[in-house]
């Protein structure tokens, strides 16, 4: 989740070592409720809540942000033709299978969520997740497991750094490279992007 607005519940922070581990297990304030945003600790980075721990991981660096913006850019695109579904990001919020989490993007249907404007308490058709300095693809694996779980369709874990897309639904996963294409899903129709337009900016970071 992104941090909520200032409260009583700020949290000093501290500087760690590198070889620190993300995410960081962080202990919940007092008066915390998983889906009372308001009750979350503000900190710098993104928070989730799964398994009863609170857990922290660091702002984006410039490989993870350029591509949430070009992930962002190629679903926008896309949604703007198909009126039924909404896109959300920047740490877009669900409350789902006891846990609170955060995707870089997700698209729902839009009938799903109703006049809702909190938490979004039912699952994305397709949740999206763009891997950090620190994240392994068996941790993506992890997550990408937890959103099927959960009732998501079809999850896409973006790799920068090998600029590489892992599509994972309950069929199977497949792996999608430069060049390529992502295969097409019927909860999603028409929305297949290509890999170099998700990978644009990090293509032009890495020279």
């Amino acid at each position: 989740m992104a941090r909520p607005a200032p409260s009583e519940f700020d949290e000093e922070t501290i500087p760690v070592p590198r070889s620190v581990r993300f995410p960081v297990e962080l202990v919940p304030p007092a008066s915390f409720d998983p889906v009372r945003i308001q009750t979350w600790p503000r900190v710098a980075g993104r928070v989730e809540w799964v398994g009863g721990r609170l857990l922290y991981m660091p702002p984006c660096a410039r490989l993870q942000r350029v591509t949430v913006a070009d992930l962002v850019t190629a679903l926008g695109t896309w949604c703007r033709g198909h009126a039924e579904f909404e896109v959300g990001t920047n740490e877009a919020g669900m409350a789902l299978a006891g846990a609170v989490r955060a995707a870089d993007a997700a698209v729902w249907r839009r009938k799903d969520l109703g006049a809702d404007r909190g938490l979004a308490r039912v699952p994305p058709v397709l949740a999206a997740e763009v891997a950090g300095r620190d994240e392994s693809e068996t941790e993506l694996r992890e997550k990408a497991r937890w959103y099927l779980d959960a009732g998501v369709a079809v999850v896409w874990c973006l790799v920068p750094e090998k600029r590489e897309v892992l599509v994972v639904t309950r069929a199977g996963e497949s792996r999608c490279g430069e060049r390529g294409r992502l295969p097409p899903h019927p909860e999603v129709p028409e929305l297949a992007p290509l890999v170099d337009d998700l990978f644009a900016q990090a293509a032009a970071c890495s020279g």
